[in-house]
């Protein structure tokens, strides 16, 4: 043989290594931007299949399929899933992605955090779902972790948990971290702050948001540690403690994180309408000022999730005030949205679809969250499935069609391949039917008050829910279709412009499709 191999750096600078080691070791953004969108979309095909367990058991009356304990193991882990292994990683996965490329960047500023921050995921995830397979099964308590359920009366495989949440929580931090530094760092010349594209404005304010609130939560999982194990009652009565003291610890962390969940994919659409629009976004820097808005306003809400513990009454005041405000900032997204198509010359390929789904279902979403913030309303929804309607249609419509919107819109910029149109279309109307029909009953359901987080249920609401189960198994198969036309789209496919989209605007259109290992060495001139 020949052929020298030399194992040095210069291997690997103008291309990927070969084999499963250029996975394992990347510090290339697009690489760990992909991993982090696999992993997500692995973890939504988990966390959907726990729901449908869930929709299993509810199809009828009466025990079905299902333990009630299991079936609590099945609604804690989807919902933890969901929030933490699909919607959070997809997001930071586009972030790692396109960031670069929106503001003419080499890299993300700290790459081999980058790739410590993806490889936590899948072992913190790992723990959390061995926890199925401990003696006494996995966390019980909902997504919520509510003590003294998860504490006092909590199985053996809690401290496993409590583990896998200080991972995901690092993870998050640094993720967030990475992105802030490279937003307030590696921005092209030119590039103001003011001319950075939605998608990058959302994701540093959902950045910082990330940085304040996730060391919240490890405080809050810490002091169920030391509760469970070295003696301490911060939140049990007996000992002095107060098990409210959770809820407003959590909460504190959780309504910020509900806009973490959000606010990404309101710049990914920020982005989605102006292109099948053929106009620029209308009030952007208003968009901007919302979004700030918003982030400041969701930690000053957190005990709308409470009113019926017993806090005083200027507080509920105080937090139904605060939590109705919220909706200002909001209907200046929506209302900006909506100006922008207006009177464009508007085609629907998929992107659109979904951005134009996401616009109206967030929005009515947003309304039944406004009937919840009425204080005194709420202690006849709080706790039934009317909650968890709201925000199903809040997290699906809205955070997931946000993910589909964005995937669809750069899949030509990450494959170099045009997807099939048709496929594409075929998608987002049977997750359109699948998810009104899984969620909209709810409501009904919640309103005449059938409570959540049961396994059994008077037979007055069984046509709701029969109804409800079959629309969510028609959205949970919709989206192994997805897969394909990923695989699809992948392997094969009309070869994609640079710039497949007539309407877009922004540097990540100036590089060739597929996008090359490494753009902007020399960074663009911004105009």
């Amino acid at each position: 043989m020949s052929t020298v191999i030399d194992h040095g750096h210069t291997d690997h600078a103008h291309g990927p290594a070969k084999g499963l080691m250029r996975w394992v070791l990347t510090t290339n953004h697009k690489d760990i931007g992909t991993l982090y969108l696999w992993f997500a979309f692995t973890m939504f095909l988990l966390g959907g299949s726990f729901a449908m367990v869930i929709r299993a058991e509810l199809f009828q009356p009466g025990l079905q399929i299902v333990q009630p304990a299991f079936f609590n193991q099945m609604t804690t882990m989807h919902g933890l899933i969901m929030v933490f292994g699909a919607v959070m990683p997809a997001f930071v996965g586009l972030a790692n992605w396109m960031i670069p490329l929106m503001i003419g960047a080499p890299d993300m500023a700290l790459p081999r955090m980058n790739n410590f921050s993806f490889w936590l995921l899948p072992a913190a995830f790992l723990l959390l779902v061995s926890t199925l397979f401990t003696p006494g099964g996995g966390p019980n308590f909902g997504w919520t972790f509510y003590a003294p359920l998860s504490t006092t009366y909590a199985p053996e495989s809690v401290t496993f948990f409590i583990f896998a949440i200080h991972l995901m929580g690092v993870s998050s931090i640094m993720g967030a971290i990475n992105v802030v530094a490279t937003i307030l760092n590696l921005r092209a010349p030119g590039m103001t702050l003011m001319k950075m594209p939605l998608f990058v404005w959302t994701w540093l304010i959902t950045a910082f948001l990330l940085i304040a609130v996730m060391p919240v939560l490890a405080g809050c999982v810490t002091m169920m540690l030391m509760d469970i194990h070295f003696g301490t009652s911060f939140f049990s009565a007996a000992g002095g403690g107060d098990p409210v003291l959770f809820q407003h610890v959590f909460w504190f962390f959780g309504h910020p994180e509900v806009y973490i969940m959000i606010l990404p994919a309101f710049g990914a659409v920020s982005s989605i309408i102006p292109t099948f629009s053929r106009k620029p976004l209308f009030g952007y820097t208003s968009m901007v000022y919302a979004t700030a808005s918003i982030a400041f306003l969701s930690f000053i809400v957190w005990a709308h999730h409470m009113f019926v513990v017993g806090i005083p009454l200027v507080g509920e005041l105080f937090f139904m005030y605060a939590t109705l405000l919220i909706a200002v900032p909001t209907g200046v997204k929506v209302f900006n949205w909506v100006s922008t198509m207006w009177q464009g010359s508007l085609t629907f390929e998929t992107p659109m679809l979904f951005a134009v789904a996401f616009v109206i279902l967030f929005t009515i979403g947003g309304f039944s969250g406004l009937m919840l913030a009425i204080a005194p309303a709420d202690f006849q929804y709080h706790d039934t499935y009317f909650v968890v309607a709201h925000f199903h249609y809040v997290l699906v419509p809205g955070a997931i069609f946000g993910i589909f919107a964005s995937a669809y819109y750069w899949l030509p910029k990450w494959t170099g391949h045009m997807y099939d149109e048709t496929l594409g279309k075929l998608h987002f109307w049977l997750s359109f039917v699948g998810m009104n029909m899984a969620f909209f009953p709810m409501h009904f359901v919640g309103l005449a008050g059938m409570p959540r987080r049961v396994p059994d249920y008077n037979l007055q609401f069984a046509d709701f829910n029969m109804v409800s189960s079959i629309g969510a198994f028609m959205f949970g198969a919709t989206q192994i279709f997805f897969l394909f036309i990923v695989i699809k789209c992948i392997r094969g496919g009309p070869p994609a412009p640079a710039k497949p989209w007539e309407g877009a605007e922004g540097l990540e259109w100036s590089i060739p499709s597929p996008a090359p290992y490494h753009t902007f060495t020399t960074p663009p001139e911004v105009k």
